[in-house]
């Protein structure tokens, strides 16, 4: 079973949405895109976590630490959203509140991806070209 995610605290949350807008930045970088003052200390054990639970990691650039999101923030919900399925006591029962819950517009984006399932059940398989 995949590793569930660990949820992200408020600050966290806000490094990462300002990582996943502005691309890779150095602690510095990451400060000066944030709404608040923070000190560098700050963010820069909040990166330091993010790293420890996979959201971002490093790259050097010149002589300064660079750090990257590992994933699009679709992805990082994703994993949540999996996350909870796989911590859930009914994961039958909790698929089909959810599916009742969501907007009509949201059901209808779930129904056609559903439908261009191809004969493997394969979502992402759109089309006879897509298997060649």
């Amino acid at each position: 079973m995949a590793e569930q995610p660990r949820p992200l605290g408020p600050l966290e949350r806000q490094v990462l949405e300002t990582l996943w807008a502005h691309g890779p930045l150095p602690v510095r970088g990451i400060i000066l895109h944030l709404p608040a003052e923070y000190a560098y200390t700050t963010i820069a054990t909040v990166l330091g976590n993010l790293k420890r639970k996979g959201c971002v990691d490093t790259v050097r650039r010149d002589r300064s630490t660079v750090y990257r999101p590992t994933s699009t923030p679709a992805e990082h919900d994703a994993a949540h959203m999996r996350g909870i399925l796989a911590a859930s006591a009914d994961r039958s029962a909790t698929i089909l509140r959810f599916a009742d819950s969501i907007s009509p517009d949201d059901l209808a984006l779930l129904r056609a991806h559903l439908g261009a399932a191809g004969a493997d059940g394969d979502p992402t398989d759109t089309g006879p070209e897509a298997g060649s």
